[in-house]
């Protein structure tokens, strides 16, 4: 293989799937430890870049600024006017990043294989399956290489001295079947409440708000907890997560922030899979699953057999008091 100078990654479109690429950047760099590696992310998780593994030049990719197939293609142009790569790593598999891949500058341009992406790239390797994010990341650049690639762990690296005893908690998740039904948000943070002394803090984002208000309305003892959500950006929010002494959180994109900056983890799953797109780092996280129900796991984004998702409904709350008391431990 020719000497590989400059790589380029476009980093996934999703908070937790951007995380897990960390893992990813950083095998790049131990595979051509010689190369400048310069990144592609979304606009709106771009932040996220300031914790990345070291890298070369950002590039941030606006869907409102560049609309559409032209758009896009205007945007690969950008970045490739002063810049030529030898190699381009593709991680989306969405038409629009396959797009994006035609008008970037590059020797060779790899992507997974997907029905009509082919032509895009000029090379596709097909995604590996059943097996985690992270895996199936690093499974592309080992199977371009043709080489065994030592799985890094997923890091992100904050540097925040303001250490606290904080539990924060995290409720909320995009998909419906993915977050905490409001009583059973309340039954949890009560019985924690009533168990530990440390501040706790609830976050969320600003269309999460009126969620965790209610939540937090019908807490019994308010006493040392503060509601965080709405108040926050993302970048300040990945400061409290980078202070805290650990996090309880349901399967969304801030665990997996947490898990990267190390922090314990309690992960409450519902709808989607652990073994796929659980936080990676598993000596820092306590994945906590029902695995009653005949329908566990779906992906699905609402639980359309029982309305809300039983298989959260039903999880042992006593139990999860008793996982939160031993990670602060």
């Amino acid at each position: 293989m020719a000497a590989i100078k400059k790589i380029l990654i476009r980093l996934p479109n999703w908070l937790g799937d951007m995380v897990m690429a960390s893992a990813f950047v950083t095998a790049v760099q131990d595979t051509f430890p010689t190369a400048t590696i310069d990144l592609i992310a979304k606009q709106g998780i771009d932040f996220l870049l300031d914790y990345f593994p070291t890298h070369g030049q950002r590039f941030v990719f606006s869907k409102d600024k560049y609309k559409g197939p032209m758009g896009v293609r205007k945007f690969g142009r950008e970045v490739s006017d002063n810049n030529k790569y030898d190699l381009f790593f593709c991680l989306p598999d969405s038409l629009s990043a396959a797009i994006m891949a035609t008008s970037i500058a590059a020797t060779k341009k790899i992507g997974f294989k997907k029905s009509m992406h082919a032509v895009f790239f000029t090379k596709v390797f097909k995604r590996k399956e059943n097996v985690h994010r992270v895996d199936e990341y690093i499974d592309l650049l080992e199977q371009f290489t043709e080489k065994k690639i030592d799985k890094p762990l997923v890091t992100l690296v904050a540097n925040n001295k303001n250490q606290n005893d904080s539990l924060v908690i995290n409720i909320n998740s995009e998909a419906s079947s993915r977050r905490l039904p409001l009583q059973k948000a309340v039954n949890i943070i009560n019985k924690i409440r009533t168990q530990i002394n440390n501040e706790i803090i609830l976050v969320g984002s600003p269309k999460e708000k009126i969620f965790v208000d209610s939540v937090f309305t019908n807490v019994e003892n308010k006493k040392n907890i503060s509601n965080m959500a709405g108040q926050t950006n993302l970048p300040t929010l990945v400061n409290i997560f980078a202070s805290c002494k650990a996090v309880l959180s349901t399967d969304s994109g801030p665990a997996h922030v947490c898990n990267a900056l190390g922090k314990k983890t309690i992960v409450l799953f519902g709808a989607g899979n652990e073994y796929n797109t659980a936080p990676y780092n598993k000596e820092n996280v306590t994945v906590m699953r029902l695995g009653k129900l005949p329908c566990e796991p779906c992906v699905k984004n609402e639980c359309k057999l029982f309305g809300v998702p039983e298989c959260l409904l039903q999880l042992d709350e006593d139990l999860i008091v008793e996982n939160v008391i031993k990670i602060l431990a």
